[in-house]
């Protein structure tokens, strides 16, 4: 069934902070979900001993311990190479029994569950703080594009908005751009009564996710009809309609005429605007010229609940192959 259970058989849920080293002062959240007292999943990047303290909340909130889970799927920020996952699996196999199954993803990989029922095929669009584009054909090849951070030019996630956005205001400010909404709006966003404060503001604390936070005001500016505001989400639904494309190109998702149908799962707040100036639909306009096969899916669940039944996919899987080996 493509449906999901209605409530979800979660037992039990933790969350805690931590700081992603890949980033400078964005604080992030690790959630752990125990569903049927036998599986654990966590989502989201986290030091080694958050993690530990996370799956020991969760475990211990549903009355449960590590002897009781069969399974542990951990999708994680920046596992991007072979090497990635097997040291975080020989970490996990340290703390959990050997017949424990054990599975480490892209946090990505996750999202994309989350939208196909735990099923890894199609693409999954991540547009939030950062950006990144995944995705899966049926016999198991996967690709990606995008996802290697602002300074290497992930232009269409809210970061890369916002600092096009400030960038804007000290060229108007300098005189090498035209003028802008942006100015006004954003200095009042800020408390800040000049464009030479803004320079103290953006280097006072070069977080990823404060300056991202910019992007309703360039939204609000954009709908207000600023053309420098326009032009700045226009470039921005460009570039993440091209991460998509480079992935479907890829994998060749769309079959040989270009019209085969996938799932293209949408997540992150810059997608979710639900404002006149809708960066999602028109990401999802400008795909579908090219791919009208591609399948718009803004999932129900967090990617947490994606990691569960990715996990319980794959333990399933398993389980069958080695019924079948004996």
């Amino acid at each position: 069934s493509d449906a999901l259970p209605d409530p979800l058989p979660v037992l039990a849920r933790a969350v805690a902070g931590c700081s992603n080293h890949n980033s400078v002062g964005d604080v992030l959240l690790v959630h752990a979900i125990v569903l049927d007292v036998n599986f654990l999943y966590i989502t989201e990047t986290a030091a080694r001993e958050t993690l530990e303290q996370v799956m020991a909340d969760a475990l211990s909130k549903s009355g449960s311990n590590r002897s009781a889970v069969r399974a542990v799927c951990l999708a994680v920020s920046g596992v991007n190479h072979p090497t990635d996952q097997q040291r975080i699996l020989t970490w996990l196999r340290d703390i959990f029994p050997t017949q424990v199954k054990l599975y480490v993803r892209n946090d990505a990989v996750a999202a994309l569950a989350s939208g196909t029922m735990g099923k890894l095929h199609g693409c999954v669009l991540i547009a939030g703080t950062g950006t990144i584009a995944y995705g899966f054909t049926e016999d198991g090849r996967e690709a990606r594009a995008a996802g290697a951070g602002p300074v290497l030019g992930d232009w269409g996630s809210g970061y890369g908005i916002a600092a096009l956005a400030l960038t804007a205001v000290i060229r108007a400010h300098d005189g090498r751009g035209p003028h802008t909404m942006l100015t006004s709006t954003i200095l009042q966003t800020l408390g800040l009564s000049s464009a030479d404060e803004l320079i103290g503001w953006t280097y006072a604390d070069p977080s990823w996710a404060r300056i991202a936070a910019l992007v309703p005001v360039v939204v609000s500016c954009a709908e207000a009809g600023d053309e420098v505001a326009n032009k700045i989400l226009k470039e921005a639904v460009q570039e993440l309609a091209l991460s998509v494309k480079a992935v479907v190109q890829r994998l060749g998702l769309c079959g040989a005429d270009r019209k085969n149908s996938f799932p293209l799962v949408m997540v992150g707040g810059v997608l979710e605007a639900n404002q006149r100036w809708d960066i999602g639909r028109e990401v999802m306009d400008f795909i579908s010229k090219d791919y009208p096969g591609a399948h718009p899916i803004r999932p129900k669940v967090e990617p947490a609940v994606g990691a569960a039944l990715l996990a319980l996919n794959e333990f399933m899987k398993e389980c069958v192959q080695e019924a079948y080996r004996r």
